[in-house]
């Protein structure tokens, strides 16, 4: 007779927690010895589809921002790389650093570690949901203004952040959690979650903000507010995922088990990390002063630009979440070869998804602009089409050096990819700079700035990896 026959039953809730169990196993095993290609492509398509939902939900928001008018689009643009950077903090550089974490755990076969750094992972998260909120309470108003913005573009921009930022508590921990089921390898219940909580967010802040039927009209505002509620109602749904076992992860004991050892696996990788994704909306940030002293037409057009732009990252995190969850666990087994097959093969799909838009766009640029504007907006789209003829076409190099970040973290190795944004931000600014100084080109030569600094991130990322081989 078995040792499990002669037990005692298991009650339902040990036999939901034990079939979790070998559920998480069996993801762990695809990870450490699947086929490299179609295992990416089974994590990786949940997570793009989901994406492109994201990407259907910004593109919503600038519209809706469109009606309200040229003065709300360049609102936009001044707050809009603001959220960003919480997003790509909570769910790309912290929650990819949570992701690499748990599955470094399981690939070593550590599964009380892997409970334990749940527990870590919502404390985290709620640090920077309030450091975040507080440093925009006090200086929102100051950075938008450093940023160019002037009466109604600075009142959009500071009524959209007076709800978005202490309201982002709900995004920090929907992130954190669905980070924590993808460290697992499942990709579809974050997926999942991510597509409801976009799409449901597209008609709560169109009704927010216009007006719709019985609900008030909360303008910019509303807009925010719309993004909020749907991401707290994800969280909701996430935590009562995890909590209910399915995840394969216990919390039984988790918080009697934090340790300092916890959160420096999260915050070692997670801040450098952090500092790319800071790069990266700092550079941003810095062609939109630039970009401000062409105008408010300019920047609307260029805001609509780097969103196109900001939404390629969504777009490859589809794929950087499966690599990051792939690497992580080959790293922990110590198979650094397969890992490395894994960043390979991830990165040059995400260029070549991530090109082909930016080809695309640089031929018509107007399939995209033509959402947010019309012919009578002549300057605005003057310069949108300005940017994508000589910014899209370097899209591919964005999109491999990105995608070889979220394989860096997985690896725990960012130096390397934190150097290719810094170098990106000094081949953009320092180059627009440059040229507005010798030449009278116009907001064209911003636009040459952050071509050259797509160009330069890609080449050194992708030379980092190719020599150091995470040495």
């Amino acid at each position: 007779m078995s040792v499990r026959a002669a037990s005692a039953p298991l009650s339902p809730a040990a036999t939901r927690g034990a079939i979790a169990a070998d559920v998480r196993a069996a993801r762990t095993r695809l990870l450490l010895e699947g086929p490299i290609s179609s295992t990416l492509l089974r994590l990786a398509g949940p997570n793009v589809i989901a994406m492109f939902v994201m990407a259907a939900m910004s593109i919503a928001e600038g519209f809706f921002a469109g009606l309200m008018g040229v003065s709300a689009l360049a609102g936009l643009a001044l707050v809009f790389p603001l959220v960003m950077l919480t997003q790509m903090l909570s769910g790309g550089s912290i929650g990819g650093a949570i992701s690499a974490a748990v599955a470094r755990s399981l690939g070593a076969g550590d599964e009380a570690r892997a409970g334990a750094l749940l527990a870590a992972a919502w404390i985290v998260a709620l640090g920077f949901a309030l450091a975040s909120a507080v440093l925009m309470a006090l200086f929102g108003r100051t950075i938008f203004g450093l940023l160019g913005g002037e009466s109604g573009a600075l009142q959009a921009a500071a009524g959209y952040a007076s709800v978005f930022f202490p309201g982002c508590v709900a995004l920090w921990l929907f992130q954190a959690t669905l980070s924590v089921i993808r460290g697992t390898g499942n990709m579809a219940t974050p997926s999942g979650l991510l597509f409801v909580v976009s799409l449901g967010s597209i008609p709560l802040s169109g009704a927010l903000a216009l007006g719709w039927g019985p609900f008030p009209e909360f303008g910019m505002a509303g807009l925010a507010m719309g993004l909020v509620l749907a991401n707290l109602i994800g969280a909701v749904a996430a935590f009562a995922f995890v909590l209910s076992g399915r995840a394969g992860i216990s919390l039984a004991g988790a918080f009697g088990r934090l340790e300092r050892g916890l959160f420096g696996d999260i915050l070692r990788v997670g801040l450098i990390a952090s500092v790319n994704a800071v790069q990266t909306v700092l550079t941003i940030v810095l062609m939109v002063a630039l970009v401000g002293r062409f105008g408010e037409a300019a920047l609307a057009g260029y805001g609509l630009g780097a969103r196109l732009e900001f939404l390629m990252i969504p777009v490859v995190f589809g794929i950087g979440a499966a690599l990051t969850a792939m690497v992580g666990a080959n790293i922990g087994a110590g198979n650094l070869a397969r890992a490395l097959r894994v960043a390979w093969t991830g990165a040059f799909a995400a260029a070549a998804i991530v090109g082909g838009i930016g080809v695309i766009v640089a031929l018509a640029p107007d399939l995209w602009l033509g959402i947010f504007l019309d012919a009578s907006d002549g300057a605005a789209l003057a310069a949108g089409r300005a940017y994508f003829r000589i910014v899209a076409p370097f899209y591919a190099c964005f999109g491999l050096g990105l995608a070889l970040y979220f394989a860096c973290q997985g690896a725990g190795k960012m130096v390397w990819p934190v150097i290719g944004s810094l170098c990106r931000m000094a081949a953009a600014f320092g180059g627009a700079l440059l040229l507005i100084a010798l030449t009278d080109g116009g907001v064209e030569t911003v636009f040459i700035g952050i071509a050259a600094g797509m160009l330069t991130y890609g080449a050194v990322t992708g030379l980092s990896v190719w020599k150091t081989r995470w040495r």
